[in-house]
């Protein structure tokens, strides 16, 4: 069995295939019959699994087990406590109330490797970084979490998936993992 670790880059899709345009997971030198476990959109980046054990990866990304994922988040303007205390307790997204999960207020913007393109950024108006934790994985939905208390997400990076962490992975760059890193 193969347990693959990536930093999936900013504007890759999280699959092998796409339409004319799309750039893919194909376009990296990855090991045959992996697949992804579970998603990162095409504007988000970060940690990624792959591998071609299809009954962990049931195991890993069911909501019932409740593996936590951790996100590094930059928001526009800065939320204030009451902010952090809505998303930590849970937000209605598209008629769904979200997990409670674990929301902290980074006191310094994390080291990452500059995103291509760079985030917008606007003079007047200051970004902060949140580190958030959740142990459910809807669509697109810490962008939607931190839209609805009003703190669009800027930039958005997946650090952790259990125990298995990014590290010094850079983007496009994948290491070779086992089961025991991850759970």
């Amino acid at each position: 069995m193969l347990y693959v670790a990536l930093y999936k880059p900013y504007d890759v899709l999280s699959q092998f295939t796409g339409e004319a345009g799309q750039r893919t997971l194909g376009e990296i030198d990855l090991p045959q019959g992996v697949y992804a476990a579970g998603r990162l959109d095409k504007d988000s980046e970060g940690l990624l699994l792959l591998s071609n054990d299809g009954p962990f990866i049931d195991r890993l990304i069911h909501p019932k087990n409740g593996h936590p994922r951790s996100y590094l988040v930059q928001v526009e303007r800065v939320p204030d406590d009451d902010t952090l205390d809505q998303l930590r307790k849970g937000v209605t997204i598209k008629g769904y109330r979200t997990k409670p999960c674990k929301v902290e207020l980074m006191k310094s913007e994390p080291e990452l490797p500059p995103r291509t393109p760079p985030i917008r950024e606007r003079k007047n108006i200051p970004t902060a970084w949140l580190r958030i934790s959740l142990t459910e994985g809807k669509n697109r939905q810490v962008r939607r979490m931190t839209a609805a208390v009003g703190f669009p997400t800027l930039r958005l990076v997946r650090e952790s998936i259990g125990k298995l962490t990014l590290g010094n992975l850079l983007p496009g760059e994948w290491k070779m993992v086992s089961t025991d890193d991850i759970l």
